[in-house]
């Protein structure tokens, strides 16, 4: 089982950048496809990004794409969200995540192990 910590998270202006990381320990995050996810108040949790296990393959919400960069850094055991040209409607706890597998998945019930959040805000 693989523990997840995320941080990074913030107050930013809009077209501000934030980066996001996810300090994982337990087990090496190069055995998980993994996944960032977040929830706006009121709102169901939502797919933002994902990544292989080998980080050759990513996925984006149409929302972000363009905006964020997921990627993976296997030595050092962590998973980070880089996020550019920040908008209001980013708002919400981004979640880690990791399933077991290969290939990333949007959906929430394919992981298996989730971090705790962070809260990012983007105000107008």
């Amino acid at each position: 089982q693989v523990q997840l910590v995320e941080s990074g998270g913030g107050l930013v202006q809009a077209g501000g950048s934030l980066r996001l990381s996810c300090a994982a320990s337990g087990r090496t995050i190069s055995s998980y496809y993994m996944g960032w996810f977040r929830q706006a108040p009121g709102k169901e949790r939502e797919f933002v990004a994902g990544l292989s296990r080998s980080g050759s393959s990513t996925l984006y919400a149409d929302s972000v794409k363009g905006r964020f960069t997921i990627s993976r850094d296997n030595t050092k055991n962590t998973l980070s969200l880089q996020m550019n040209s920040l908008k209001p409607e980013d708002t919400g706890v981004y979640f880690c995540a990791a399933g077991r597998g290969t290939w990333a998945t949007p959906k929430m019930y394919d992981y298996h192990e989730w971090g705790q959040g962070t809260q990012v805000t983007v105000s107008s």
